[in-house]
C-alpha cells in the first residue's frame, strides 16, 4: 500500500507518522513546496495552482490515495484536485476538528492561520457543528512558518500571544492548522494555566489518516515502509527542521526507495 501527502511544508508529518502507526508497512509519499510558504495570504488560484503542482508530483508515484494536509489547500483547491484526481486516485481532504471537540460543550477555541481564522469555511463548520457551544476562534500569526523553519524563539512567541487570547476556561482547542499538531505538547502547556482541568485538543491526523485508510481500494494489499520527500516534485530528504519534531520519529527509521 502507498499513500501520498501534500502540504504547504512540514505539516504533513502529523498524518504521516498516523499512517506509520497504523500501518507500519505502508509506503508514503510526502509532496510539498516550502519555496511557496506562506500559502494563506496567496489568492484562491494561486492556492490552488500549488496544491494541484503538489498532487500531480505525488501522483507520479501512483499512490493508492491522497491525503491534502492542508487545511488552506482543502478549502481553496480540494474540488479542484478531485475533479482532476478522482476516480482513479481518492483524494482526501483535512477538515478542522470543530465537530467533535463541540461534541461535549465547552468553551471551545479554534487556533488557525490568519487567512482561516474568521473565513466563511470555517464560520460555516462553527455553524454547522458548533450548535450552543461557546467557541472563539484565535489568529496565530507567524506560527506555521515559525515551526516550519523551527524557529523555537518564534514558536514560543507565537503560541504565548495565541494563549494570551484564548479564553480562560476553554475546554478544548482545536488546532486548525496541521503545522500546529508538530507543537501541540507546547500549545497545551501554553493554555492549561488559565483552561479547564480537562482540558482537550483535537487535531485532524488520525482521522485523516483512518479515512485514507478505509478509501484505499486494496487494504490487504501490503507496502515495504518506504519514504519518498518531495519538494516541488524534486526527490530530496526531509529539511532539518522536521527531525526537531517527534513526529518524524516513527519516519526516519524507513529505508528510502
Amino acid at each position: 500500500m502507498k499513500i501520498a501527502l501534500m502540504d504547504s511544508g512540514i505539516g504533513l508529518l502529523a498524518a504521516a507518522a498516523a499512517l506509520r502507526t497504523m500501518r507500519p508497512d505502508v509506503d508514503l509519499v510526502l509532496s510539498s513546496n516550502p519555496a511557496s510558504m506562506p500559502w494563506g495570504p496567496q489568492t484562491p488560484e494561486r492556492i490552488t495552482e500549488l496544491a494541484l503542482g503538489c498532487a500531480r508530483a505525488a501522483a507520479e508515484y501512483r499512490p493508492d490515495a491522497l491525503i491534502v494536509a492542508c487545511n488552506t489547500a482543502s478549502v481553496h483547491a480540494l474540488a479542484a484536485l478531485r475533479a482532476e484526481l478522482e476516480p482513479g486516485l481518492p483524494v482526501i481532504g483535512t477538515v478542522p476538528a470543530i465537530k467533535p471537540a463541540t461534541a461535549h460543550g465547552g468553551p471551545v477555541a479554534i487556533w488557525a492561520t490568519p487567512a482561516t481564522t474568521g473565513s466563511a469555511y470555517q464560520r460555516g463548520l462553527i455553524r454547522d457543528f458548533a450548535g450552543a457551544t461557546a467557541v472563539t476562534e484565535v489568529a496565530c500569526p507567524g506560527l506555521a512558518d515559525a515551526v516550519e523553519h523551527g524557529d523555537d524563539a518564534a514558536i514560543e512567541a507565537a503560541i504565548a500571544a495565541a494563549a494570551a487570547r484564548t479564553p480562560a476556561g476553554t475546554a478544548a482547542v482545536v488546532l486548525g492548522c496541521t503545522h500546529y499538531e508538530l507543537v501541540a505538547d507546547r500549545i497545551r502547556t501554553a493554555v492549561a494555566p488559565t483552561a479547564l482541568p480537562s482540558l482537550t485538543l483535537h487535531g485532524s491526523a488520525e482521522p485523516v489518516a483512518a479515512q485514507a485508510l478505509r478509501r484505499v481500494s486494496d487494504p490487504t494489499r501490503e507496502g515495504t515502509a518506504t519514504l519518498t520527500v518531495l519538494h516541488a516534485g524534486t526527490p530530496t530528504t526531509l529539511p532539518a527542521a522536521a527531525l526537531t519534531y517527534p513526529q518524524t520519529l516513527p519516519l526516519t527509521a524507513a529505508p528510502t526507495p
